[in-house]
């Protein structure tokens, strides 16, 4: 069984339209597995298929239909299914087409997107930028849950700093998802810790890195070296910057040298 992604633009909104389209289906014992709006005036549908044939055959009909405007007709993208999947499609960068944008009322569309990058086999290096408090560590977090995977962190700021040292059992694994912040690594001085990223980014295995931007200014890695960015804001137009989390930061060892330490495995 094939599975297609199908899109179209109303032309002339009448009704019976999408009835018609589905009949037409039927009739050539193509499945529609998903449908949904995804735009406005846009339908999509993910469509299942014995073999080619049916497909082509379908796709040379609708053509020919002065109703609609077929816009995609092809294998599924992960992001098709998503935006079957939730009504509307993931905002990419016009510029970097790896940097994909959401804002906090995304956060479901977030981690599903997250989540079906962490089921792929394989190294792959993702960048999250935000303010603080946005719910980047959050999202990884319940991404790694909806893809049944084990989740690691590095060093963070989740509940209190936690910088790592060495890792135990089944921690060195190719199957879990390692997470690290960007800024907490970038300050460390405990060369453990900086030796256990030097291993950890080693693996064929998911790294998420929070702040790449800061990360990789001490590191050997550049922006170029990361599979996806992605970008997390409160609203759309909010500008992410960095002065006011390396104060955070500044402030939070403070603390931790006044008695308020953190995890230091």
């Amino acid at each position: 069984m094939r599975e297609w992604y199908f899109e179209y633009e109303i032309q002339i909104n009448r009704p019976g339209l999408l009835g018609d389209i589905a009949s037409l289906l039927g009739m050539l014992r193509v499945n529609i597995v998903t449908i949904n709006g995804v735009d406005q005036g846009r339908r999509g549908m993910l469509l299942r298929a014995e073999n080619d044939e049916q497909l082509e055959r379908f796709e040379l009909i609708v053509s020919t239909m002065e109703t609609i405007q077929v816009t995609k007709f092809r294998e599924p993208k992960l992001r098709d299914i998503l935006a079957v999947r939730h009504g509307r499609y993931i905002q990419r960068d016009a510029d970097d087409r790896k940097t994909f944008r959401f804002v906090r009322d995304e956060l479901g569309l977030l981690v599903d997107f997250m989540a079906e990058l962490f089921k792929q086999e394989g190294h792959k290096l993702i960048g999250i930028r935000g303010m603080p408090r946005v719910g980047k560590t959050e999202s990884v977090v319940a991404a790694s849950v909806s893809a049944n995977k084990k989740w690691v962190f590095l060093s963070s700021t989740m509940i209190k700093q936690t910088v790592r040292s060495q890792l135990a059992g089944d921690e060195f694994s190719d199957n879990n998802i390692f997470i690290l912040d960007g800024i907490v690594t970038r300050q460390s001085t405990d060369e453990r810790h900086l030796q256990l990223v030097r291993e950890m980014m080693r693996l064929p295995s998911i790294k998420v890195v929070e702040h790449p931007d800061m990360f990789i200014q001490q590191s050997d890695y550049t922006i170029e070296d990361f599979d996806y960015i992605i970008e997390l804001r409160h609203e759309p137009d909010e500008e992410i910057t960095y002065e006011m989390m390396e104060k955070n930061q500044m402030m939070s060892e403070r603390g931790n040298l006044e008695g308020f330490g953190g995890f230091n495995f």
